[in-house]
């Protein structure tokens, strides 16, 4: 019993470390078993580099035909999960077939990865970067490791920030414009508009104001929309009075 217990041990221990982990800034990342663990934080055009260390467990040597990294950029729809679509995928070779009797260590580089697109963790679907490493093997099953890293894409403020504005309503009874003072805002921006009753002629009771962030996956027939509420706001408590804005 003890010898097949020991049979489904993992073969060795994997560390994957990033060169400038200690200085570069760590950000929160929900894990699938609901963990959150800390990351490094990367944006596109960046090197990627670091060490990876292998060691045999109980002195024990690994036979292999080969270990590589892998940098992966995916997406995974929540109703087709262990599918992924690679949008990004590099590979670095890091040892030829062999054994390995003690610990070694790969040093490894990406040199200015694009990453066009930044990490989401969303309702039905996730974009993740992840380096993989593989240890590859006839018998027994490759060892493979992960490291999952986020990315976030930093750009300048637009030079045309536009003004919208809306009108809805009903027909004779209810005529309201919609005023915000531009089109495109920076996630710790402020919102600042104006709402003009233009016509009331039905009984108004308030007036919220609401925030939604909202998802739409696949296409066609396999659209999947989810939308969630992030803030609310009281606006108006009753009917407004004329000036009002």
């Amino acid at each position: 019993m003890n010898f097949l217990i020991g049979a489904f041990k993992p073969a060795c221990n994997i560390s994957i470390t990033f060169s400038d982990g200690k200085s570069r800034k760590q950000v929160p990342l929900k894990k699938e078993n609901g963990q959150t663990v800390m990351v490094p934080l990367f944006q596109s055009q960046e090197n990627i580099a670091g060490k990876i260390s292998i060691e045999p467990f109980q002195g024990k040597k690994i036979e292999h035909n080969g270990v590589k990294v892998e940098l992966l950029g995916q997406i995974e729809m929540y109703f087709d999960r262990g599918n992924f679509y690679d949008f990004t995928s590099l590979v670095r070779e890091l040892d030829v077939p062999g054994d390995i009797y003690e610990r070694k260590t790969y040093p490894f580089e990406f040199s200015t990865v694009e990453m066009p697109y930044e990490t989401y963790n969303g309702v039905n679907v996730r974009l993740r970067y992840v380096l993989k490493v593989t240890v590859s093997r006839n018998y027994g099953g490759s060892i493979v490791e992960y490291q999952d890293f986020m990315v976030r894409n930093y750009s300048p403020a637009p030079s045309i920030n536009n003004s919208i504005k809306m009108e809805v309503g009903i027909e004779d009874c209810l005529h309201i414009e919609f005023e915000y003072n531009k089109s495109k805002y920076h996630l710790k921006d402020v919102i600042i508009g104006k709402i003009y009753f233009l016509l009331v002629r039905i009984k108004i009771k308030n007036m919220d104001l609401e925030i939604r962030r909202r998802e739409s996956t696949g296409s066609g027939a396999n659209t999947h929309v989810e939308t969630e509420t992030l803030a609310k706001f009281e606006l108006m408590d009753g009917a407004p009075v004329r000036a009002d804005i």
